[in-house]
């Protein structure tokens, strides 16, 4: 019988935050702008977005072991077919039974909402498919950032919103940005570390067109945006606490200092990885905490 350290090692539990932060700033700033919380839709928002994160992290893992890009010397925070004995139809039947209870949440929030969200989660959940199989996978071109935190930042953050006002502003677009810019930088920072086992396996990421040194400079310079937009954002309206998500930036740090050294193994680039996972858990708490206190701040 499978354990439960197996279970929580499949879902890749460190990922988990590009799930769930979009969910809490697209709630927040809905909270913000009325006061109030649909409790039971932000529960299921959460639940499916979670499911599908985790299905995206189980398709990519069965297609890389397929394509012969994950082998038992691999190094990472799944690899349970490799490393653990799963078989690659257990991992793949996992990732559709994950996609199958989103959708059954996805049919509750749009038969509260507008039943326009079926027709946005199914793409969502194709895109998450496409990610990572069919005949050019998107994690194997240069575009995965864009998609990645296209649909699990800005997306997943507008569709949040959406479900709890039941309509869209362009306003949700300006908080929007962080977490695509976050998101898509977990990405990079995963490629960095599996850089040349990938270029070997015939992958065209970003990381490998750009080389460590620029991908590293690539990584700053997003992370300096997505803290600077807060300015940005104190300058369209928002009050003072809408800062707060600097209390973070001591990670960034830790975050380019552990990549910063070429030549790394896998593994020596491993706590580095970890750090922008949490920088973009940190980030995105804090943010959405100021969303919540603007509304109390006259």
């Amino acid at each position: 019988m499978l354990s439960l350290d197996f279970y929580w090692r499949m879902i890749r539990p460190h990922t988990l935050s590009a799930s769930f932060t979009p969910v809490f700033i697209g709630t927040a700033f809905a909270m913000q702008q009325s006061g109030h919380l649909r409790d039971l839709l932000l529960v299921a928002m959460l639940l499916a977005t979670v499911l599908i994160q985790i299905a995206a992290n189980l398709f990519n893992e069965y297609f890389d072991y397929r394509g012969g890009l994950d082998t038992k010397d691999s190094i990472g925070i799944g690899g349970t077919i490799v490393h653990d004995g799963a078989s690659p139809g257990f991992v793949l039947r996992t990732a559709f039974i994950c996609c199958l209870i989103a959708m059954v949440l996805g049919i509750y929030l749009a038969w509260s909402t507008s039943w326009w969200l079926l027709v946005v989660g199914a793409i969502c959940m194709v895109i998450a498919f496409i990610y990572a199989g069919g005949p050019l996978p998107l994690s194997r071109t240069p575009f995965g950032e864009i998609f990645a935190g296209g649909i699990m930042g800005a997306g997943i953050t507008c569709i949040a919103y959406f479900i709890q006002m039941n309509h869209m502003t362009p306003q949700v677009l300006w908080v929007a940005l962080p977490p695509f810019i976050l998101i898509g930088l977990i990405l990079t920072a995963n490629n960095l570390r599996d850089r040349l086992g990938d270029q070997k396996g015939g992958r065209r990421t970003l990381v490998i067109l750009l080389g460590h040194r620029k991908s590293v400079l690539f990584m700053f310079g997003g992370l300096m945006l997505a803290y600077l937009w807060t300015f940005i954002l104190l300058g369209i309206g928002h009050k003072w606490v809408i800062l707060l998500p600097w209390l973070s930036a001591w990670r960034v740090r830790k975050v380019i200092g552990g990549f910063a050294k070429e030549n790394q193994s896998p593994q020596e680039m491993m706590p580095a990885m970890a750090q922008m996972s949490k920088l973009n858990r940190d980030y995105g708490t804090y943010l959405a905490l100021a969303l919540i206190l603007e509304f109390f701040i006259p």
